[in-house]
């Protein structure tokens, strides 16, 4: 069954419609879903999710990609990435002190609070990377 109009209806003869949500561009799809989100919120039927929820459904979702393998697997080097940059952005370092954030930056003392990865430190040391 054709169309009346060449490129209008999408399928095995191809071409692409140029109808519907999904045709647009991403700016204009994101504006019209930003309406949405907002006039769900001001009727009150949007769904507010409460931290618990939240965390159950993550866990979930992290459960998911697991079993069907789709899950990225971290190295311990991201994995120690990653925990670093959570630790920033959570506020681990708001309230100290300049003389408190030296030392961990490693401009004075030592010890795990150098700001010095303990691979990084036995590498310079000519030892090896204890995992």
């Amino acid at each position: 069954m054709a169309s009346g109009k060449d490129g209008d209806q999408g399928g095995p003869r191809g071409g692409t419609s140029r109808r519907g949500f999904a045709s647009m561009d991403p700016e204009r799809q994101r504006a019209i879903a930003s309406k949405g989100g907002k006039a769900a919120h001001q009727s009150g039927n949007a769904h507010e999710f409460t931290p618990e929820e939240a965390r159950r459904a993550g866990s979930k979702g992290g459960k998911a990609a697991h079993e069907r393998g789709t899950a990225h697997e971290f190295t311990s080097e991201e994995a120690r990435r990653a925990g670093r940059k959570g630790g920033e952005a959570s506020g681990g370092g708001r309230g100290r002190t300049d003389a408190a954030h030296a030392t961990r930056s490693g401009v004075g003392g030592s010890g795990s609070g150098s700001g010095i990865d303990s691979g990084e430190a036995a590498a310079d040391a000519g030892g090896d990377e204890r995992e």
